[in-house]
């Protein structure tokens, strides 16, 4: 399956890839041949389609962006792409390209998947769950395929890498038609993606896909977490007002669905 994929240069790769700062990252350009990267793009279910097929987020941190996860329901060009990407072949030179080894595909694609994000919509910078409950395993690499023809800088969007304190901003990529972004995920590979302003009509199209290993990785302190958000310089009072408490909002939800539960548990013993 790897004839659908455009030659890397591996060598140069590996040689840019891990001297990156802050964390290890990639972007390269013409990733699919143009044949398939234009069947994937015209098979993209309308916005309103996706709605029904997957999850809309609305939180602070993440807005008015729709994620379908179930390959189930993907078109055939994308479950190709999806089928391509978690193939032996792809894993093997990834790992050999990142110096990663044994990297495994996440079937289930939890988070990943078809992606369609409308105008209003952003993502807070932020850094991923580091551990996957369901397969046992750490995550390790982040890629994301972007199928935006036309897209105007005026229309953000842009994927940024920033360092752990969310001061400085070391990469910033417009998510252009057949453009491959990646990065090694640890407890520093802070990334967002910023404000979408293009028109009502167009959408911010992209394929996510997360790998993992059973081996722990070497920055592993032992504490699993969730995704973690952080401000933007310039987001003052998103950062001191509205997370802090949408945290607290999260944090009650949690809370009374855990008593809701305990209160089941006592009510099924009688």
């Amino acid at each position: 399956m790897l004839n659908l994929i455009n030659p890397i240069d591996k060598e140069k790769f590996k040689q840019e890839f891990l001297v990156r700062e802050p964390f290890p990252y990639f972007c390269i350009d013409n990733f699919l041949n143009d044949e398939f990267a234009n069947e994937i793009h015209d098979s993209f279910p309308a916005y309103q389609e996706a709605q029904q097929l997957g999850r809309e987020f609305t939180a602070v941190n993440e807005k008015r962006k729709i994620q379908i996860t179930d390959s189930s329901k993907f078109p055939p060009a994308i479950k190709k792409l999806n089928d391509l990407l978690a193939s032996d072949e792809f894993l093997e030179m990834f790992s050999e390209l990142t110096g990663v080894p044994d990297l495994i595909a996440d079937v289930n694609l939890n988070g990943g998947g078809i992606h369609e994000t409308n105008s209003g919509g952003h993502l807070d910078v932020h850094v991923d769950f580091n551990y996957n409950e369901a397969t046992k395993s750490f995550r390790r690499l982040n890629i994301l395929i972007y199928f935006n023809k036309d897209w105007k800088k005026e229309y953000g969007g842009y994927l940024d890498i920033w360092d752990k304190d969310v001061k400085k901003c070391y990469g910033s990529f417009e998510p252009k038609f057949n453009r491959a972004c990646g990065f090694l995920t640890s407890e520093v590979s802070f990334h967002g993606v910023t404000p979408i302003t293009c028109p009502n009509d167009v959408m911010r199209k992209s394929f996510a896909t997360y790998y993992y290993t059973k081996n722990m990785p070497e920055w592993w302190e032992g504490e699993k977490h969730s995704t973690l958000f952080k401000a933007r310089p310039d987001e003052w009072v998103k950062g001191r007002v509205l997370m802090p408490a949408e945290n607290v909002e999260r944090w009650c939800r949690a809370m009374y669905s855990k008593f809701k539960q305990s209160v089941k548990g006592v009510l099924g013993k009688d």
